[in-house]
């Protein structure tokens, strides 16, 4: 005959300080590990979200971001001839030929510097990232000194606000307008005329070319076709593919973060909850050898006992959880390592993490509670009724 569920319950509403400790012991625990994991998530959707499945991306060989590629414009205007490259409605090919820069601006309020990414662009690179809207302003014209701030650049960097001016390049630079990239990694870059900025720095070579293909379909034939031109020295990746892997290194960096992190933490909460089950147990002598007395068998027992630790596990895991969604109206800034430039992003928060966080809680109840639970199990009755 089992134990009635509610039988469990009103022993933790009995404990009322005891189960508050130790589940929150437990959500501190969940806390830290959705945490992590929304980082982590987080700027695998910046990333990934910057890209698109129907852009063909290329850098050089070998090179590990754009920012440390370099792409001759003989090169350019080969694929620039290829047949796969879609075209706009007035019947310009689809290609951005773009620069990619590192400048060092102050940061607002601190006036600590931070490595920001500037991208010289042309009048194709806006219709190929349909994600981008123009929030204020306008475009900068071409062959002016202009350019325009991402949003994230713009709120956070001194100068990069509209109608506000950098000085790089030995020139100055208006900001005539600030867009809006979402949740990409566009978001924190500026943009500014190609020709312009390549004069400025004296870089006779484009830093990549970015191109919309006809059918998404041909990419496997566009890349074995390029791969076997002994003219081009490229890696041909989707764009998409291209983001994914420049967050590869700061993802894995998080993961490790949060396995050392939540072992830690997770142990000293599996013992509180040990503890804890060992005081039920101790305090409830006389009220197990009454349930023995009663006829209830010792697999009851255990599996009230265990069912009142993953009940600890599950309000420490619901708590944390809920705790961590709120980390979502925060925006992260930190260095890509990849390029070495600032990046902000968002906590995100998925349905994946929930239902890991709380099998994490659960786990960390069941194992805090198992031994003290068969302990319980194992009590004689007439040792348990003489004791109590």
């Amino acid at each position: 005959m089992p134990i009635p569920f509610s039988y469990s319950f009103r022993n933790l509403k009995t404990r009322r300080l005891t189960t508050f400790l130790t589940a929150g012991g437990m959500a501190l625990v969940v806390f830290v590990f959705a945490a992590i994991q929304m980082l982590s998530a987080g700027l695998k959707r910046t990333m990934i979200d910057t890209g698109s499945a129907d852009n063909v991306m290329l850098t050089r060989k070998s090179a590990n971001s754009e920012v440390q590629s370099s792409v001759e414009r003989g090169q350019a205007s080969i694929v620039e001839s290829l047949p796969h490259i879609a075209t706009t409605p007035d019947g310009k090919s689809m290609i951005a030929k773009e620069l990619v820069v590192l400048i060092s601006l102050p940061k607002r309020g601190s006036g600590k510097a931070a490595n920001v990414i500037i991208r010289g662009v042309d009048d194709v690179s806006l219709p190929l990232r349909p994600q981008i809207r123009l929030m204020s302003g306008r475009m900068p014209r071409p062959g002016s000194s202009e350019i325009m701030a991402g949003s994230s650049i713009a709120r956070r960097f001194t100068g990069c606000g509209l109608g506000e001016t950098l000085r790089f390049g030995m020139r100055d630079w208006l900001v005539v307008g600030v867009f809006d990239a979402g949740t990409t990694g566009f978001s924190s870059e500026l943009w500014g005329d190609r020709t312009q900025l390549m004069q400025t720095f004296r870089r006779p070579a484009y830093s990549s070319l970015t191109f919309r293909m006809i059918s998404p379909t041909d990419f496997d034939t566009l890349k074995t076709k390029l791969g076997a031109d002994p003219r081009l020295t490229f890696d041909v990746r989707r764009e998409v593919q291209y983001y994914r892997d420049q967050s590869e290194v700061m993802v894995k960096f998080l993961r490790i973060l949060g396995i050392t992190l939540t072992v830690i933490f997770s142990l000293g909460a599996i013992i509180g909850a040990t503890i804890t089950m060992y005081a039920a147990v101790a305090n409830r002598v006389a009220e197990i050898g009454t349930l023995r007395a009663l006829g209830f068998q010792r697999s009851s027992i255990l599996i009230s006992f265990l069912a009142e630790a993953l009940l600890l596990g599950l309000i420490g895991g619901v708590a944390g959880v809920v705790a961590a969604s709120f980390l979502q109206l925060i925006t992260v800034s930190t260095m890509n390592w990849q390029t070495f430039s600032e990046l902000a992003f968002s906590f995100t928060l998925t349905v994946e993490i929930v239902v890991q966080s709380l099998l994490f809680s659960l786990v960390m109840g069941f194992v805090g509670g198992v031994i003290p639970a068969y302990r319980a199990s194992r009590l004689a009755i007439v040792t348990a009724l003489r004791e109590g």
